[in-house]
This record gives structure tokens, C-alpha cells and sequence, in this order.
């Protein structure tokens, strides 16, 4: 766990032109939410409040509702263009973001010889990551996807506990797991049913979740020291030629450029990976991460319902029960 934390330091520190000294830098505040979700019970140096203002509380939790709508501008994005098509447009708009914030940081993104093999594996990871969730998004309903995808960070603990030495699964958190793991079981149930989903779209999106977790862990163990601009410029780049390479050959249908496509792909590129990650960034400078990633753990349950008032998509009990159960157990293993 400790190496985690600190690896994850190394990898988001860097010098910050313009930054006060005094200000807690990206890297950090990474360090104490890895330590904070494996267990380590630590207070965050350098944050400049102890608790949410309602302030930052309606900030947090109006972000919780955009990471939750992403589930559901992607499935709109898939009705007018096929997934593969999608996903290196949505790298290539999340690459002009990232280069835009570099320029502004004035950082540096020269590639030195050993950062190479790191940035070409992450980038072949995440790529991995998001062919099953885009393919398996067009196989399942935005609900579903909202509810198995926001698992990852459970799986990043199991994977944990036999990867990252000093990081094991307490009794506590595998209690936890167990609850939020019996609420996919739900969703699976909801698939088998015919309501709202497939067994193949949902099995391809357990299949990301697992991807996703998997690779907080290879950022923080295969990336020591290598600027954050580099490493999401590296998944842009890898993920639109592989993506654009992959839609060439295998997706003939056209794609139509409607408004709601527009609408959904500058969600997910802008909104997303544009403002909400910038926000996020100021809320875990400023305030706990503990007391802002409890907040996060609403977005399954905006994810749902903005699937039904958005898209329209059917919304039964177990849906939401789902749903709760994998916010109450990520719960209990964050804070265990």
C-alpha cells in the first residue's frame, strides 16, 4: 500500500510552473486517496479545509451527476456512430484538451528513452479498456453500464492485494466487496430477464471495469516519474491509432451526425475530460479526499436515473437495488 501511495507521488509530481510551494501538488493528493482507500488511516497534509463546505458539497456532487451521465452520453454517441468509430474520436478530442492544458503548464513533453515501453504498455492497456466498454456499452443499456462500471475500484483492490505488497484485503473490505460484487450478480440477473441488457454487453463490461482497476495499479508501479500529461497523451495516441486502425477494418456502417451526436461526443471530450476533471483536481487539493470520494459513490445511482430520464431506458427495482449495493460496499472498503 505504501509503495502504491508513493509511486502514485512520484508519477503526478512534477514542477508546476506558477504553483505556490505551499499548494498540495496532483501527485499528493493521488498518494493520500490510494492510502485512504486501501486503509490507511492518514490526514492529508497541506489541504486548506477539514470538511466539505456546502459549497464544495453542491460542487462534488454536481460532478457526481456528470461522471454518472458519462454511461449515458456514450450510449446516445452509439446510436449514431459504431463503437470503435466513437472511441477514437473521443481520443482525439481528450488529446487537443491534454495538449491545450500542457501548453498552458507550460510542461514539457519530450519522451525520454525509458519512458517509452511504459507509455506504449498503458497505452495498449487502456485502449483494451475502452474497446469493451464502448463494444460491450452497445450490447447492454447506459443503466447497466453505470452500475458495473463504477465496480473498478473494488477490483483494483483485489488485484492489490496479491500485486502491491503491504496492501491487503481486510476482513472489513472483503465484506464490502462481497455486497458490491452481489450487486452486479443483480444487474447480471436483470440481463438474463431480457430487461435493458445482454449477458455478452454486460460480461464485456465487467471485462473494462476489471481492465479499469487494473490499470490504477500499473499507473502507480510502471510509470515512476513520468509527467500526467505525458501518460494521457500516450492513451490518446495509442488509442486513436489502434482505435482508427481497428474501425477502418472492421465498421462499415456510416456514421450520422446528428445534434444528439454532437452533443454526446463533446460531453464525453469536454465536459468530462475537460471541466470535470479540472474541478475534481481543485476539490482534492482543497478539500479531504476521504470526505470527496464518498460523495462519487452517488454517481451508479444519478447513472441510473439519467439513463431513464435521458434515453428513456427501463428502470425496474433491481436496477436500483443493484445499485445501492455497490455503493454501500464500496463504502465499506473505502473506509476500511
Amino acid at each position: 500500500m505504501q509503495q502504491l501511495a508513493s509511486n502514485a507521488e512520484k508519477i503526478l509530481d512534477g514542477p508546476l510552473s506558477g504553483t505556490s510551494r505551499k499548494a498540495p501538488r496532483l501527485g499528493s493528493v493521488v498518494s493520500c486517496i490510494v492510502k485512504f482507500q486501501t486503509g490507511d488511516p492518514i490526514r492529508c497534509a497541506g489541504l486548506r479545509h477539514e470538511k466539505l463546505t456546502k459549497g464544495a458539497l453542491g460542487l462534488a456532487l454536481s460532478l457526481s451527476v456528470l461522471w454518472g451521465g458519462n454511461p449515458v452520453a456514450v450510449k446516445a454517441g452509439l446510436r449514431d456512430c459504431p463503437p470503435l468509430r466513437l472511441g477514437w474520436m473521443r481520443f482525439v478530442l481528450g488529446g487537443l484538451i491534454v495538449l491545450a492544458a500542457a501548453a498552458f503548464r507550460r510542461q514539457s513533453l519530450r519522451v525520454e528513452r525509458h519512458e517509452w515501453a511504459a507509455l506504449i504498455g498503458l497505452g495498449c492497456l487502456f485502449s483494451s479498456q475502452l474497446a469493451f466498454m464502448n463494444i460491450g456499452q452497445n450490447h447492454t443499456s447506459a443503466g447497466h453500464a453505470a452500475v458495473i462500471m463504477s465496480a473498478y475500484p473494488l477490483w483494483t483492490s483485489v488485484l492489490a492485494h496479491f500485486l502491491v505488497p503491504g496492501d491487503r484485503l481486510t476482513r472489513p473490505r472483503v465484506l464490502g466487496a462481497i455486497v458490491a460484487y452481489s450487486g452486479v450478480v443483480v444487474v447480471f440477473i436483470t440481463s438474463l430477464r431480457g430487461e435493458g441488457g445482454t449477458l455478452l454487453g454486460d460480461g464485456l463490461l465487467v471485462v473494462s471495469s476489471l481492465l479499469l482497476g487494473a490499470r490504477q495499479i500499473v499507473l502507480s508501479r510502471s510509470a515512476q516519474g513520468i509527467a500526467v500529461e505525458k501518460l494521457l497523451l500516450a492513451q490518446a495516441g495509442v488509442g486513436t491509432l489502434s482505435f482508427l486502425a481497428a474501425s477502418a477494418f472492421f465498421e462499415t456502417d456510416p456514421t450520422q451526425y446528428t445534434a444528439r451526436f454532437g452533443l454526446a461526443l463533446f460531453y464525453q471530450g469536454v465536459v468530462i475530460a475537460g471541466f470535470a476533471f479540472l474541478l475534481q483536481t481543485w476539490l482534492l487539493k482543497n478539500f479531504p479526499p476521504s470526505r470527496v470520494t464518498t460523495v462519487y459513490l452517488t454517481q451508479p445511482l444519478f447513472g441510473v436515473l439519467l439513463s431513464w430520464l435521458v434515453l428513456g431506458e427501463p428502470v425496474g427495482p433491481e436496477l436500483f437495488i443493484g445499485a445501492l449495493l455497490v455503493v454501500t460496499g464500496s463504502y465499506f472498503v473505502q473506509r476500511h
